[in-house]
């Protein structure tokens, strides 16, 4: 006595907006994740990473960079991602939408 379920279908524009909303969610965890990276510098090790155990600080440096980086590219891949949730919120608006 199995009733045949019919598959659930999701208009494309909702369904691009959770997938955009799942990926700001993410967003924090995927930056935590890249800010730890300059943990697993060694260095003692450095011909892999191509970095200098050097007494005068550019070990620090590089690693402020990446930091920076890391940091500007999160905030301008959250400004995008805010960007298609607005977008989407304003057009629902001028279908008609609640």
């Amino acid at each position: 006595m199995s009733r045949k379920t019919t598959p659930v279908f999701v208009q494309r524009r909702t369904y691009r907006r959770r997938r955009v909303a799942d990926g700001a969610r993410l967003l924090p965890v995927f930056g935590g994740i890249l800010f730890l990276v300059p943990l697993l510098w060694h260095g003692g090790d450095t011909r892999a990473v191509g970095l200098e155990a050097a007494p005068d600080g550019s070990r620090t440096a590089w690693v402020m960079t990446y930091l920076f980086v890391v940091w500007f590219g999160l905030a301008v891949l959250s400004g995008v991602l805010a960007r298609f949730l607005v977008a989407d919120d304003d057009g629902a608006d001028e279908d008609g939408g609640a």
